[in-house]
């Protein structure tokens, strides 16, 4: 197999491209097809302040490489969830490679100004620890950003998160959050940012491959709360089928943003927001969904606080 710019042997095969790189050429590869996604999607300009959400992974860290690189305005920030070694790992490499390259990195420690951690949370919310840890760190990516003044959030979701995520609406029938789908979510209140994924274009394997070919050092293995979780039994579901057809995710994910959404009635509902009562971030109730999760999460915290303490 040969490199398909320079001829030499190849080491990363992009197959749903039906193309191969050497290890020369592949990050040149994989920057423009992130610059393009950019360029193309409108996401953000070069005078715009980009904050990368990081978690010490391959994709968010490939990302904040591939944005300096390019030359953004790209700075990084990390929750400290608590999530035990996982989260002391995570942070230790997202720090390392904040210092290594000369960045800024912010930071939140949820024990340290909330109160409590994601395990504390993992009975507030149905059982499913995911979803209330997405709820944490949509709040304080959108609520650092837009104190801080940045114009953009970007995260790392990749292909494959984006596909798992659209096989689970469509299985499911969530219209309305079908609607919502895809690179760019605009601002609709004032401290709302907006949000882009610039690697959706981009497989795991591809952002692995980067990181790998680049010598980012970023935590391998996943987060012990995912485990069970239906959007790893999505992604392995999609990526059978990736392998008897490749690039099938790409054209089910593409596909669904060019056509399906139109031929599906797929729309965002307009939303009428308010402001918290306690922390005044947009929300469409009374109090926001982190600061009623927030306060069940003390209070479980302060009780095992109460009971070991007493043991």
């Amino acid at each position: 197999m040969k490199c398909t710019r320079c001829r030499a042997t190849a080491n990363v095969e992009v197959r749903r491209h039906r193309s191969a790189f050497c290890a020369g050429c592949y990050p040149g590869w994989f920057r423009e097809q992130v610059g393009r996604t950019i360029q193309h999607g409108r996401m953000f300009r070069r005078d715009d302040r980009v904050l990368v959400a990081v978690s010490g992974g391959k994709d968010s860290l490939a990302l904040w490489h591939v944005l300096k690189t390019l030359g953004y305005q790209a700075d990084g920030m990390y929750i400290r969830l608590g999530i035990a070694d996982y989260s002391r790992r995570s942070q230790a490499k997202s720090e390392a490679f904040a210092a290594k390259h000369g960045l800024t990195l912010h930071q939140v420690d949820l024990k340290a100004e909330y109160g409590f951690e994601v395990p504390d949370l993992l009975d507030t919310r149905s059982g499913k620890p995911c979803a209330a840890c997405g709820t944490v760190k949509r709040y304080h990516f959108n609520k650092l950003a837009a104190d801080l003044g940045y114009s953009v959030v970007a995260t790392g979701h990749n292909l494959d998160d984006e596909a798992a995520t659209l096989f689970g609406n469509v299985i499911h029938w969530q219209t309305d959050y079908l609607g919502r789908q895809g690179p760019v979510l605009e601002s609709t209140h004032p401290k709302l940012v907006r949000k882009v994924k610039p690697l959706y274009k981009l497989g795991e394997r591809e952002s692995a491959a980067y990181a790998i070919i680049e010598r980012l050092d970023y935590i391998l293995e996943e987060c012990p709360m995912a485990k069970g979780a239906k959007s790893l039994a999505y992604k392995d579901l999609l990526n059978r089928l990736e392998e008897q057809q490749p690039g099938a995710k790409y054209r089910f994910l593409t596909g669904f943003l060019k056509q399906g959404r139109a031929a599906l009635g797929a729309q965002p509902i307009p939303i009428q927001l308010g402001e918290c009562a306690v922390c005044g971030q947009p929300t469409t109730a009374a109090v926001c969904a982190h600061c009623r999760m927030a306060e069940r999460g003390r209070r479980k915290a302060e009780s095992k606080a109460l009971k070991y303490g007493a043991s």
